[in-house]
């Protein structure tokens, strides 16, 4: 199976999924796609801009997977940071639901859009959910329980390591905020649980079976 992994960060999303499938991650920042590349070795990395990547390539994949930064989005930053800590409003990245809508209705492979919660009505419906992130999707149609997380979200720099079992000690990731980096990884029990279905509806888990 071919996989594109957009925006991956530090793999999050990634942990759970095995060396057993073709996966390319795209990653804008060098530092975070060394550290990737580290966790990953077998995955083919990507240095650059993924919105335009998906749309020159996303023809050639089974599985699409895309992340968008979530900042602008953010209810927590709009309700607390910008209503009450001073920080400036920001208009809300569009390439969400360009991404969304382009996938929709041109995409063959399966396809996987995740994002955390708005603060506004979402302007597309999604599909599913997962802890405090919405889903859209082809093939995931339902809310993908996770265990509670919350503590997670006061957790600091060693929690947060821990619990992703990311080491970022080694890496040279000046310039850019650890927490913030580890904080955006995507639970690997929501990646895991969304690749499982996404083998099932293929009948990759069956032949594996048998």
């Amino acid at each position: 199976m071919n996989v594109l992994n957009l925006y991956s960060g530090l793999g999050g999303n990634r942990a759970s999924w095995g060396s057993e499938h073709d996966i390319t991650a795209v990653e804008f920042n060098p530092q975070i796609a060394d550290v990737y590349r580290d966790r990953f070795p077998l995955d083919e990395v990507i240095v650059g801009d993924a919105h335009g990547y998906l749309l020159d390539n996303y023809s050639e994949y089974d599985l699409i997977w895309s992340s968008p930064p979530c900042q602008t989005h953010s209810s927590f930053r709009h309700n607390i940071c910008v209503r009450f800590r001073g920080s400036p409003p920001k208009y809300p990245d569009m390439k969400l639901y360009q991404e969304i809508i382009f996938l929709q209705h041109n995409s063959k492979a399966k396809f996987i859009v995740e994002n955390v919660s708005p603060y506004y009505q979402p302007l597309v419906a999604p599909t599913g959910k997962a802890g405090r992130h919405l889903i859209w999707s082809n093939f995931i149609d339902y809310e993908i329980p996770i265990p509670n997380k919350s503590k997670l979200r006061s957790a600091q720099i060693p929690d947060l390591q821990e619990y992703h079992k990311i080491d970022l000690s080694q890496y040279d990731l000046r310039g850019l905020n650890k927490r913030q980096l580890l904080r955006n990884c995507v639970d690997s029990e929501i990646g895991e649980a969304i690749f499982d279905k996404f083998l099932s509806n293929t009948g990759e888990n069956d032949r594996k079976a048998g």
